[in-house]
């Protein structure tokens, strides 16, 4: 679970910055630059707009826009998007440090946030309600994101059978580096993986694993590599 959790953190890392990418031209002139990710996270001017600068920018979408710049119509759902997982991120990285019995979490952008919900899984890990309920929202949020930046998760069939339920079921993800076996009915005998209690959860094996993955099910490891590389890489000049 701290592996699934980890890719899923990951993967909002990676595109969080793009949704606020997205929110930016509801209030830019249109012929001004796209902004870059630099413009997307502007200094902080002080302790609250340091703490919630993401979901301020989504209350100035609302309408606070400058004055006699011509704007493109709002985008609503990304607003809500930026504010939901904003908010969801703050509160998590105060739960996860309540539980654990640590200091309340500095001020931090969501990015910060995160890296530091990251270097504390190992720690969380002794404790299966809390990594249960990192996971879940993490993945949660990373799929808002997905959806807000308009479209399902790019997916690459691999050649090879699962190692677990011997199906031609598996698919790698190149968003989330990772490999997962789609066949509903599959299980496999890791204590430690989901798959085995919650019907939702699928198997996963993180980039690190794909080397004994290409062993076990006869995948070819370079084209799996390769074609997850190249998926994400158009992803990333859209």
């Amino acid at each position: 679970m701290t592996a699934d959790a980890l890719v899923w953190i990951e993967l909002l890392l990676r595109q969080f910055p793009e949704l606020l990418t997205e929110l930016a031209p509801a209030y830019r002139s249109p012929s001004a630059p796209r902004p870059t990710p630099a413009d997307a996270h502007p200094a902080p001017v002080g302790p609250t707009r340091a703490e919630r600068e993401e979901a301020l920018r989504a209350e100035q979408a609302h309408g606070l826009t400058p004055p006699g710049a011509r704007t493109s119509p709002l985008r609503l759902h990304i607003s809500d998007a930026v504010r939901d997982i904003t908010d969801g991120v703050i509160e998590l990285d105060e739960a996860v440090h309540d539980r654990l019995r640590l200091p309340r979490p500095r001020r931090e952008q969501v990015a910060g946030r995160l890296l530091r919900i990251a270097g504390l899984l190992d720690q969380a890990a002794a404790d299966d309600v809390l990594l249960e309920h990192v996971r879940d929202e993490v993945r949660r949020m990373a799929r808002r994101c997905t959806r807000a930046l308009g479209g399902a998760e790019p997916v690459v069939r691999v050649n090879g059978r699962c190692p677990w339920c011997d199906s031609v079921s598996l698919r790698a993800f190149p968003a989330r580096r990772a490999v997962l076996c789609v066949n509903p009915a599959c299980r496999c005998t890791d204590r430690a993986c989901d798959c085995r209690t919650d019907p939702a959860h699928r198997h996963a094996w993180s980039e690190g694993a794909w080397v004994r993955l290409a062993a076990e099910s006869g995948a070819d490891l370079a084209e799996l590599t390769a074609s997850t590389a190249d998926t994400a890489g158009r992803e990333g000049s859209r």
